[in-house]
């Protein structure tokens, strides 16, 4: 007889392995599935480094949530004893003609986080990196940094695995089947079953239609690593960063011991679908020059050479706010898609709200600008 789980996660990348752990950790009977090896290149969360910050657009519930999510990554930290967190500070620069960071600082400021309002010649001398127009402003976070990602997909599955839950790699998932007992989820190992269901798949959620249709488009995106002129990009005196300008959004990092300045483009990116091959870095000729153009005009002397360069996806919503919520459907079936770019920050936070979830209990976060029901004419 093949045993029953208390819950199966269908994804275990950023979201799918913290909740996998919170859960186990509970005591319940967790199987994890996942189409590849996590930490792996085939997703949202490899490329090194990922930007945390606290003061956020979008209201109180992104704040709230990113607070509490830097917290449990602090935790993860000291159970791992491994670094995870850098606080290196993050810079976000825009052009006054473009964005005020007014209600941002101010929303930021009321819930207590550290942030400075600065103008481009203070910046510049700060920050001798940077080469800003004088109609710029920036909103600088002390406290913020960025994470490491792949350590900390590494570190999730330890705990996991460590709390008793089982990992099936390599593993895609073929159907999904509600029954008034549970759930039954079909690989090519035969059928797995449980009383509730996960689904957490990020940039494949294309692949469980017509089971889970939902308004999420997959993106490549691309990121490089350039060779820098000087020592003021280097970790110990640089910021991460994030840039608003004509050419579009951008969002980098310090050189992190010669790796090189990474950049990458927020918006923008080439649709992709899963059956679809997902070209290389270099493939189109805007990989690099969409990059190299923000470099030479904001960061010049980090406009070197290209050290490296990555591909991964984005998973986007209309609106590019999360989804985390109840299958119309299926009240045993959770689903969280759609984090747009911008949502590996907050994973081990929203572990957590998918256990309580789980569990039936009310999680200690607004999820109301996350429901499904905000879409319309959607095809479950």
């Amino acid at each position: 007889m093949s045993q029953i789980y208390d819950v199966i996660v269908v994804g275990a990348g950023s979201m799918g392995i913290s909740a996998g752990y919170q859960l186990a950790k509970r005591g319940l009977r967790i199987l994890l599935i996942d189409s590849f090896d996590p930490p792996h290149q085939q997703g949202s969360h490899h490329g090194d480094t990922r930007l945390i910050r606290h003061a956020y657009s979008g209201g109180s519930a992104y704040i709230k949530l990113a607070l509490q999510a830097d917290q449990l990554w602090q935790e993860l930290e000291e159970l791992t004893r491994t670094q995870l967190l850098v606080r290196s500070g993050v810079m976000n620069v825009t052009d006054t003609k473009r964005i005020s960071f007014a209600e941002r600082i101010a929303d930021a400021t009321r819930l207590g986080v550290k942030v400075e309002h600065l103008q481009a010649e203070e910046i510049s001398r700060r920050w001798p990196g940077f080469r800003l127009p004088e109609t710029s402003e920036g909103m600088y976070e002390p406290e913020a940094g960025f994470l490491f990602s792949e350590r900390c997909i590494a570190a999730y599955r330890s705990l996991a695995l460590a709390e008793g839950a089982e990992l099936l790699v390599h593993t895609p998932v073929e159907r999904i089947l509600v029954e008034e007992d549970g759930v039954r989820v079909q690989t090519h190992y035969g059928f797995h079953y449980a009383s509730q269901l996960i689904i957490s798949v990020g940039a494949w959620l294309q692949t469980l239609e017509p089971f889970l249709a939902l308004p999420v488009r997959s993106v490549r995106k691309t990121v490089g690593w350039f060779q820098t002129a000087s020592h003021s990009f280097h970790q110990d005196v640089f910021p991460g960063f994030t840039l608003a300008t004509e050419y579009g959004g951008f969002y980098g990092f310090p050189d992190i011991h010669g790796s090189g300045l990474k950049i990458g483009r927020h918006d923008g990116g080439k649709t992709w679908k899963p059956e679809e091959k997902l070209e290389p870095f270099g493939a189109f000729t805007d990989d690099e020059t969409d990059l190299r153009r923000a470099l030479e005009s904001y960061m010049p002397r980090a406009a070197g050479g290209l050290l490296r360069g990555g591909v991964c996806k984005y998973e986007l919503t209309p609106d590019e706010d999360f989804i985390i919520d109840r299958h119309p459907n299926h009240p045993n079936v959770l689903v969280a898609a759609g984090f747009s770019g911008h949502g590996f920050k907050f994973s081990s936070a929203v572990g957590v709200i998918l256990a309580d979830l789980i569990e039936k209990r009310r999680p200690d976060a607004d999820l109301d600008e996350f429901s499904i029901s905000r879409f319309d004419g959607i095809r479950i």
